[in-house]
């Protein structure tokens, strides 16, 4: 595995690892409303989930974006396909996550004692996502600078930042991360790979995966209620195209 060229990664890598997902998604910041009280159960009794406003940035600063934006852009590059990372809406998906139960950790166990686990256990640290995040972004532009031309990050031609990338991923640069323990910088890398993976095909409502992009390259016809006529359709375009969970809502509505 260490000798493949793993960047920049083709389209076609970038989906068989998606695929194993299963469009799964770290804690969003969009709510729903459990439904309760008596039965029988009414159609639409309950709230829907509340889209991310893709306006402004909740956790990143303006430095911070810069970096995200050129990581998501290299890891997604755009084609004939597909707009690239940034314009599909990966970055704000990850300031999202950021800003929210992802970033603070608060769904995971921080505390001590704290020892470098092994590959099957993952992440042993002390860092919260979003301390994580804010300390390799940080660490990105300084290793840039200090070793790829007085640059940042964001400004190294694709090249170099594939370069950086890569270097990354394999453990050939150490970003010096970490704070209870020290950390591999592939830790960081396969973070910002998953999540930015996870808003190129996670609904809308969460700021990626922008006018549903990455579902309609793919086929994938989204959140629609019924689609049972064509699953076994196998190599047949599916017709209809995607439904997002805020557009399929009206569709949704029980007649009679």
């Amino acid at each position: 595995m260490q000798d493949r060229k793993l960047l920049p990664l083709s389209r076609r890598q970038l989906l068989t690892a998606a695929a194993a997902l299963t469009f799964s998604m770290s804690a969003g910041v969009s709510v729903a409303r459990t439904i309760s009280g008596s039965l029988p159960w009414k159609p639409m009794s309950a709230e829907p989930p509340v889209p991310v406003d893709p306006r402004g940035w909740r956790f990143l600063t303006a430095k911070e974006v810069r970096v995200v934006e050129a990581i998501v852009d290299r890891l997604i590059p755009a084609d004939d396909l597909s707009p690239g990372g940034k314009d599909a809406g990966c970055a704000i998906f990850i300031d999202r996550q950021l800003a929210g139960y992802f970033g603070d950790g608060s769904r995971y166990y921080t505390a001590g004692p704290y020892h470098t686990g092994s590959p099957t256990q993952g992440y042993q640290g002390s860092l919260t996502p979003a301390m994580f995040y804010r300390q390799a972004l940080k660490a990105m532009d300084d290793y840039s600078n200090a070793h790829m031309g007085k640059k940042d990050f964001a400004d190294l031609s694709p090249e170099d930042q594939d370069k950086m990338l890569s270097g990354m991923e394999k453990n050939k640069i150490d970003l010096k991360l970490g704070a209870a323990i020290p950390l591999p910088t592939s830790t960081f890398f396969n973070l910002v790979l998953a999540n930015t993976m996870e808003g190129f095909f996670a609904d809308p409502i969460y700021g990626g995966n922008k006018d549903m992009v990455s579902w309609k390259m793919i086929g994938f016809p989204g959140a629609r209620y019924d689609y049972r006529d064509h699953i076994e359709k196998h190599n047949v375009p599916y017709p209809h195209g995607p439904v997002s969970i805020a557009s399929g809502e009206a569709s949704w509505t029980v007649k009679g």
